[in-house]
């Protein structure tokens, strides 16, 4: 039986959430959590499932609709987009969907999806993997579904490592690597849209104020970048990045997009040994990322008190075929 499997890393945005939607600069990183696609040929109807999350779903190409069996529909709408896009609608196909990565936490859930289908579907129908169109296809599936979606979660999936957006939208791999990771995520799951309109109203109201904040994150990015830009990080590199992580937390504070959940988690992570910590992703809800050299065991036992948490690599690598 012919058989196809591709699998694609979760993302933290380290850097610039909020400030990107003005047009500031934003760094992200993968994070070896991982979305699993698996295709085989099917006897009948193309079908999507997920046993994680107790979804099935039946795909109807000539009604161009497809028909929940079970679960929620809100992932679905990524695949039967990808499929629109990139499948042979004569040809029924079986898709499963493992997941490591907790949805609807910031991590960058629905570009890991669409990346790995992508990809996924490319080793199916035998086509040479090409990084740099999986990544476009999958930001034009989260702009489709979505109405608006930044490339850097697409990017981060499809690449890997450190990816750099410029404020051009424009993507870069840095050259570091990164290490030592905790995510800490709350079981409020935080809404980028309100977040995105909150901090809109609170420009709009104090534009002198909020715009002096957004420049402000954007600064910090480019700092950031400095030290990304080498190859091999020292001690006192991480130092400075952990001093970026919790300055920039308190920038995203001043915009009102953080939450006392959120708030506990960055303090006790930092009471137990992380260097530096911040919120990740929009906010209101969601995960933060601890910078935690040698006391990864300890913070994550911290935070698994009152919240969810895991340890997360650094994943050099974005989207992989399992052969």
């Amino acid at each position: 039986m012919k058989k196809s499997i591709a699998s694609a890393p979760g993302k933290l945005i380290l850097f610039g959430e909020h400030a990107v939607v003005y047009k500031k600069p934003a760094i992200s990183i993968a994070v070896d959590i991982r979305a699993k696609i698996t295709i085989t040929p099917s006897k009948s109807k193309t079908i999507f499932a997920c046993d994680d999350l107790n979804i099935k779903s039946v795909m109807d190409f000539e009604k161009k609709e497809f028909h929940m069996l079970s679960g929620q529909e809100g992932i679905v709408e990524y695949i039967f987009e990808v499929l629109k896009l990139k499948h042979d609608y004569l040809n029924p196909i079986n898709i499963d969907l493992a997941l490591d990565l907790p949805i609807g936490a910031g991590l960058g859930s629905s570009a890991a999806i669409t990346v790995a289908l992508i990809a996924a579907l490319d080793n199916y129908y035998n086509k040479e993997l090409n990084l740099d169109e999986i990544a476009k296809t999958a930001h034009n599936v989260e702009l489709n579904v979505q109405g608006s979606a930044s490339p850097l979660d697409t990017a981060t999936s499809a690449y890997g490592g450190l990816i750099f957006l410029d404020e051009n939208s424009k993507v870069t791999k840095l050259s570091a690597s990164f290490g030592d990771i905790i995510i800490g995520y709350a079981s409020q799951r935080g809404n980028t849209r309100q977040m995105v309109a909150k901090v809109k109203k609170l420009k709009e109201h104090y534009p002198v104020l909020i715009n002096s904040l957004l420049d402000a994150i954007g600064n910090i990015t480019l700092q950031a970048k400095e030290i990304f830009d080498k190859e091999k990080l020292t001690k006192n590199d991480f130092q400075v990045i952990a001093d970026l992580l919790n300055i920039n937390q308190g920038l995203l504070d001043a915009i009102g997009v953080n939450t006392l959940e959120l708030s506990n988690m960055i303090y006790t992570s930092r009471k137990t040994g992380a260097i530096g910590s911040k919120l990740t992703g929009a906010g209101g809800g969601g995960s933060i990322i601890a910078l935690c050299p040698g006391k990864r065991k300890e913070v994550l036992k911290e935070l698994q008190i009152t919240e969810n948490a895991l340890e997360a690599n650094f994943s050099k690598n974005g989207v992989i075929i399992h052969n």
